[in-house]
């Protein structure tokens, strides 16, 4: 089952996938343009499928995350050892969803940093005390320059405008631990491919539960928060994420998180303006 919200003459309204239509809570069918990325005809639109009331992210929990932060940092060890040890890394991405954004919106990237790459990873839903109630596609904007020239700027390397989305919908397996591929592609301005590439969860070092239960640790997380699990998709060293570029990530179950990429400061002066 996939659960999304949409926004419509009726307000907000939460709907579920059946039959290739969005039905929406008040009975109302909507058909999608496309069935991956679930765009909607006007007069709706699709939001992000939850509100989290706060987003979190673990970092190394694939080997070849392991392996891209070791090469690009400048203290190599602290990589290996987190993603060998019990204790993963965990650090909050965004609260109040201040910084992250839906289906279709602008993703940003820095202006003061030259090296900044998407992403893509699978959002664990927390529901009540905890339990998984829900999976998601997460982007995890990153600034790899910042945070490879020092582990202690990593904050500034994750945290900022349109730094991450979620989207477009929430699935609810019929078994959590079962392996999702993720596909992601990155294409320019003219439509060219820039990047491609794909992963599995079955390469994730820990699982979904072993993740959450080290964030819940005399954390108070409320319900509805999203826990992004990792990467397994690391460009290459060239490779850069730029304005105009577009980011498109499909999970089969979940469908198409697409999101354009622009200068995180041309968010901040558009929430501004009056």
């Amino acid at each position: 089952m996939r659960h999304v919200r949409i926004l419509g003459p009726k307000g907000v309204e939460n709907g579920t996938i059946q039959d290739r239509r969005i039905v929406t809570e008040g009975g109302t069918k909507i058909e999608p343009l496309d069935s991956q990325t679930l765009e909607l005809p006007e007069p709706y639109a699709l939001l992000t499928p939850i509100e989290a009331p706060e987003v979190w992210c673990a970092g190394v929990t694939y080997e070849r995350s392991r392996d891209a932060r070791v090469e690009e940092s400048a203290a190599k060890d602290v990589y290996t050892l987190v993603y060998d040890a019990p204790r993963p890394e965990l650090f909050m991405k965004d609260a109040a969803m201040r910084r992250t954004v839906g289906p279709g919106r602008p993703i940003g990237i820095r202006d003061d940093s030259t090296w900044n790459v998407p992403e893509p990873e699978i959002g664990v839903v927390l529901g009540k005390q905890g339990r998984i109630a829900g999976l998601t596609i997460g982007n995890d904007v990153s600034s790899r320059d910042i945070e490879g020239a020092n582990p202690l700027y990593l904050p500034q390397a994750k945290i900022y405008a349109g730094a991450c989305a979620i989207g477009p919908a929430v699935y609810v397996p019929e078994n959590f631990e079962a392996s999702l591929r993720i596909r992601m592609r990155v294409t320019d301005e003219w439509g060219r491919i820039v990047f491609e590439g794909e992963t599995f969860t079955a390469r994730m070092r820990r699982t979904y539960s072993e993740l959450v239960r080290w964030l819940l640790i005399d954390n108070p997380v409320p319900p509805g928060s999203v826990l992004l699990t990792g990467t397994g998709l690391v460009p290459p060293d060239s490779f850069n994420l730029a304005p105009g570029h577009f980011v498109e990530i499909h999970v089969p179950e979940i469908g198409t998180l697409v999101n354009p990429v622009v200068r995180a400061a041309e968010l901040i002066e558009k929430e501004s303006a009056p």
